[in-house]
């Protein structure tokens, strides 16, 4: 390896000892050159990310502006949907608390439960949004809040049966 470099070498006539002349200034000239490319670089990304950013919040405020909710269409449907979300809150807090090795395969079947009809009901805040406010898009998404309930008042009971399994003997039925 080393007779090949020394070949090398001696072939092209290269000066180790001496650059040519003015080699310090070329050098320079390049680093400087270099630098200035860099900021100018960073200086416009930065400028673009910042017109993309705003853009996109933009966008999205407008986007989350044209959506109508069921609370956006009267009073009324604005309690009504109060209720269901205050009351399914409430009823996602009692199950987290009962959560334990035991009641943990029945919760995560609930909450995929419930997320299937969230899923379903941002169809229906499409759907609203789209065709305005028709009685039958409305009245599924009372359904959706209606059977959300249903499922968590029904995996309340599956925990409680699990916990004390003479808890739905006892009961009296009217």
């Amino acid at each position: 390896m080393k007779d090949k470099l020394h070949q090398f070498f001696s072939d092209n006539n290269v000066d180790l000892v001496k650059p040519h002349s003015g080699h310090l200034k070329r050098f320079e000239k390049k680093l400087n050159a270099s630098k200035k490319h860099q900021k100018t670089s960073w200086k416009w990304l930065s400028i673009a990310a910042s017109v993309i950013l705003i853009l996109g919040f933009w966008l999205g405020s407008n986007h989350q502006k044209k959506q109508i909710d069921l609370a956006d269409i009267s009073p009324k449907m604005e309690e009504v949907q109060d209720y269901f979300v205050s009351t399914i809150n409430q009823e996602l807090k009692t199950i987290e608390k009962k959560r334990n090795l035991e009641t943990e395969t029945i919760i995560e079947n609930a909450l995929d439960e419930l997320e299937e009809l969230e899923d379903s009901y941002k169809v229906f805040i499409k759907e609203l949004t789209k065709n305005g406010k028709q009685k039958r898009i409305i009245s599924a998404m009372i359904k959706n809040y209606q059977r959300r309930l249903n499922i968590l008042e029904r995996t309340l009971k599956q925990i409680n049966q699990i916990k004390n399994p003479k808890f739905l003997e006892d009961e009296i039925y009217i």
